[in-house]
C-alpha cells in the first residue's frame, strides 16, 4: 500500500509531515458514558479534555467530524455531549449493533463521501472501537492516525498491545497535540 506524497504546506518548504486540514476527517468512535467507566489507561478527565480539544480544532479548521456509538440506548450510554457542543457540524451515523464501525455501510459511505483520504480516529476502547475500523480503513487505502490520548482502554496492557498492532498495520499512533500540529492555510501552499 502506497501513501500519496504531499506537497509542502508552508512557504519555508516545511510542513510535509503535518496533516492537511483539506484532506482530513475526524472520526470519534464510541465516546460513551458507560464505556468511560471502564477506562483505566488514562485519566477519564484527560481523555475527555483531549476529545473536546479535537472537536474545537475541527470546528476552527473546518475539518469534518463523523461520530458514531455502539448501542447508545443500552449500557454503553450516550455519546459525550461536548462533541456536539464544540463541533456542531459533526455528523452522527447510527449503527445497527456492529462492534466495528467499518462494518456499517452507512458509516463507510459517510467517510467516503467526504472525498478525504486522511482519517484521525479516537474512541473508547482503543483496542476495539478504534483498532478495528482503523485497520480496515488502512486496508481500504486511507492514511490513518490513531489519537491515543483521546482514546482509552481497560488496561495498560490493552493499550500497549494496540499501539504495537497499529504500527504493524500501518496506522500511525499520535497524540492530540501532535496530530493537530496542522499547518494553517497561509495562502502560500505548495502545488498539489
Amino acid at each position: 500500500m502506497t501513501t500519496i506524497p504531499k506537497s509542502s504546506l508552508l512557504p519555508t518548504s516545511g510542513g510535509v509531515a503535518l496533516l492537511d486540514p483539506a484532506d482530513t476527517v475526524i472520526l470519534l468512535l464510541d465516546h460513551q458514558s458507560g464505556l468511560f467507566q471502564t477506562v483505566k489507561d488514562i485519566p477519564v478527565a484527560d481523555l475527555r479534555r483531549n476529545v473536546e480539544m479535537i472537536a474545537k480544532l475541527a470546528t476552527l479548521l473546518k475539518i469534518p467530524v463523523i461520530t458514531t456509538a455502539s448501542e447508545p440506548n443500552g449500557t454503553n450510554g450516550p455519546l459525550m455531549p461536548e462533541i456536539e457542543l464544540y463541533a456542531p457540524h459533526s455528523v452522527y451515523v447510527a449503527r445497527k449493533g456492529e462492534v466495528n464501525a467499518w462494518d456499517n455501510q452507512d458509516f463507510v459511505d459517510t467517510v467516503e463521501n467526504t472525498g478525504r483520504r486522511t482519517l484521525v480516529m479516537a474512541g473508547v476502547w482503543t483496542s476495539v472501537c478504534v483498532m478495528f475500523p482503523a485497520l480496515d480503513a488502512r486496508a481500504a487505502g486511507y492514511n490513518v492516525y490513531a489519537a491515543i490520548d483521546a482514546s482509552g482502554d481497560p488496561s495498560e496492557m490493552a493499550s500497549r498491545t494496540s499501539l504495537a498492532r497499529f504500527v504493524q498495520g500501518g496506522v500511525i499512533p499520535t497524540t492530540t497535540n501532535a496530530a493537530f500540529g496542522i499547518a494553517p492555510d497561509l495562502g502560500a501552499r505548495g502545488s498539489r
